[in-house]
């Protein structure tokens, strides 16, 4: 049988004219996109496209499979607005993926607020930096931050929420020691993937000494609130913790844009209506704390 997600990577393509846009445009990698339609091809035994200088160029037998492909997409769409659309149970579950710094330091309380408001419905947290495909049902709300609008999937349904800026930050105690002429060095704290950025300017205070590397957030928070040194973390994580402090003469700076994404017609269903209407008005408070305007969560 025909797998319609391996049709879904084909429609992609054959709209986009390349394998980067159909990956762009659906939220996967490159690999899988060829991966699918290799599978496609196989189990259809004909070759669907060409590929140019210009981009992929459909072949006689991907031109007969795109009027049939488009028939699968559109049947597709009504199963979903007969089915899902009219889901109006608050019953059954409703699965977020976010990242694990947003759950723990911003939006767990406001999840649990909201599974007191709603105790029929079964919530996960899908609290990771791996981007779930919400096409694939892999979730049913992302709340992802996004640099470039452009990137967002164009079959996804997006909801614009607050800017997410961050700074650099240090321990109170290391701060005091510092101006107090401390000879101890100071560090900069970095998660190994991604190193010192390149706006994260160190103000006053100067590093003296090797990096100290961490792989992951959670990490490198414990890491500066000992005092071994300075660190970048968003605003919403560093100004609301009281042992942390901005560095003197830094700077903040746009890390992006957070955003609620849904698919199709999963959006229209209560419990994801009901949460995404909550979650909304939630991020909207915490703007000034997410710009960096604020100290607190008030």
């Amino acid at each position: 049988m025909i797998d319609w997600d391996d049709v879904r990577y084909f429609l992609a393509v054959a709209r986009g004219g390349s394998v980067r846009a159909a990956a762009g445009r659906i939220g996967v990698n490159h690999s899988t996109v060829l991966r699918r339609i290799a599978q496609l091809e196989e189990r259809l035994g004909a070759q669907m496209f060409e590929k140019l200088p210009s981009g992929y160029r459909l072949t006689a037998a991907g031109e007969e499979v795109l009027e049939l492909a488009n028939q699968m997409e559109a049947s597709s769409h009504q199963l979903e607005t007969r089915v899902f659309g009219r889901d109006q149970s608050v019953r059954g579950l409703l699965r977020v993926t976010l990242a694990p710094t947003l759950t723990a330091h911003l939006l767990m309380p406001d999840f649990a607020d909201f599974a007191r408001l709603h105790p029929e419905i079964e919530m996960e947290i899908v609290s990771s930096g791996e981007l779930a495909n919400l096409t694939n049902r892999e979730a049913d709300v992302a709340i992802r931050v996004v640099y470039d609008r452009k990137t967002l999937p164009l079959n996804l349904h997006a909801l614009k929420g607050p800017d997410l800026f961050g700074g650099v930050y240090m321990s109170r105690d290391l701060l005091a020691a510092w101006r107090a002429g401390a000879p101890d060095p100071i560090r900069w704290i970095v998660i190994s993937m991604h190193g010192i950025p390149d706006w994260a300017s160190e103000g006053e205070v100067r590093t003296t000494a090797v990096p100290f590397k961490t792989t992951d957030g959670e990490a490198q928070i414990a890491a500066v609130r000992q005092g071994l040194g300075i660190t970048t973390l968003s605003c919403f994580v560093g100004d609301a913790d009281p042992l942390l402090v901005r560095v003197p003469g830094s700077d903040l700076h746009m890390h992006g844009t957070l955003w609620l994404l849904t698919q199709g017609e999963i959006r229209t269903t209560k419990r994801v209506r009901l949460f995404t209407e909550f979650i909304s008005r939630r991020l909207a408070a915490y703007a000034p704390l997410l710009t960096g305007l604020s100290i607190t969560r008030d």
